[in-house]
């Protein structure tokens, strides 16, 4: 029964294991995210911190996204065991430039299945991933208006609260 249920997927094996990859990417995301949060409530960067607590709660419904859509096609979702999580951060602006290279990692990644997707004829899981595709430009154009405010303001600590109070237009 096993083996008849496989050759009925809705997904191809090799693009669901790249999926399977990518939750755990969702899944340190998420992770980094609070992480930095963490970060920011200890230093009273309080905009900063609900951003970055959003963030989290924003991979891991990423995450179970891709989880539920390999279930859903026969797939074999895996729970994601994540690594080693950067939790010392020297300042604002370093979180912030380590979420725009998270992210920027996260979207090649989704790329590459798509690529994947194309070549194996598995269009069903690449037009599941245009959502993540949009989704990823719209994380990577608010990560780099936060740092454009850096660059404006520059690092005096009235420059660093005006920047917290900002993130939450960015």
């Amino acid at each position: 029964m096993k083996d008849l249920m496989r050759q009925n997927l809705g997904i191809n094996i090799e693009v669901m294991d790249l999926l399977n990859k990518q939750m755990v990417m969702e899944a340190e995301a998420a992770d980094s995210y609070l992480a930095m949060a963490s970060w920011c409530d200890q230093n009273a960067l309080n905009h900063s911190a609900e951003l970055l607590y959003d963030q989290s709660e924003e991979e891991r419904e990423h995450q179970m996204k891709i989880f539920k859509y390999i279930n859903d096609n026969g797939g074999a979702a895996k729970t994601p065991k994540v690594g080693k999580i950067l939790e010392d951060f020297n300042s604002l602006k370093e979180i912030y430039e380590t979420a725009l290279d998270q992210e920027i990692e996260v979207t090649k990644s989704i790329h590459a299945i798509v690529k994947k997707c194309r070549e194996v004829e598995d269009y069903r899981t690449e037009v599941f991933l245009h959502w993540f595709i949009q989704e990823q430009m719209e994380e990577e154009i608010k990560m780099r208006n936060i740092l454009d405010l850096f660059e404006l303001m520059k690092d005096s600590p009235i420059a660093l609260k005006l920047i917290d109070e900002r993130v939450k237009d960015a």
